[in-house]
This record gives structure tokens, sequence and C-alpha cells, in this order.
């Protein structure tokens, strides 16, 4: 049973993209911190009413978000 949802956050054209690697969720936001929101609100309801153990999913699933970041290059 798994006790995490695996998340990878990256920068869209014009947003930041969320996407559940194991549950078919996807969300963007303008900021990060609006992205992780809408993140957060998306899986509730995506989980809601569902059987968690039938998708393998412990009671309280937290998310682990990896982000991919382009680095700032200083000249």
């Amino acid at each position: 049973m798994r006790h995490s949802i695996k998340v990878f956050v990256h920068k869209g054209e014009n947003y930041y993209v969320a996407e559940c690697l194991e549950i078919a969720v996807v969300t963007q936001g303008k900021t990060l911190d609006e992205t992780i929101a809408n993140l957060r609100e998306a899986v509730a309801l995506h989980l809601e009413g569902e059987d968690l153990a039938d998708l393998d999913l412990a009671p309280s699933p937290f998310l682990l978000v990896t982000l991919e970041l382009e680095p700032t290059i200083v000249a």
C-alpha cells in the first residue's frame, strides 16, 4: 500500500503544470503556490468517495512533489 502520491511539477509555456503519476489528475497555476493549492484541491476531489484501498493507497496519503526548474544563469 502506497503512502504517497507522486507528482511532477514543471513550467509550461505560461503556467506551472502539476501531473500526478499514479492517478489521473493534472492541474496548473500561474505561480507555484497557486499550482500546489490547485493540486491539493484536484487530488481531494478526485479521491472523494473513492475506496483508497482499491487504488492501493493508505488512508491518508501525502503528495510527494518533484519540481523541475531551469537554472538562473548570471552573466
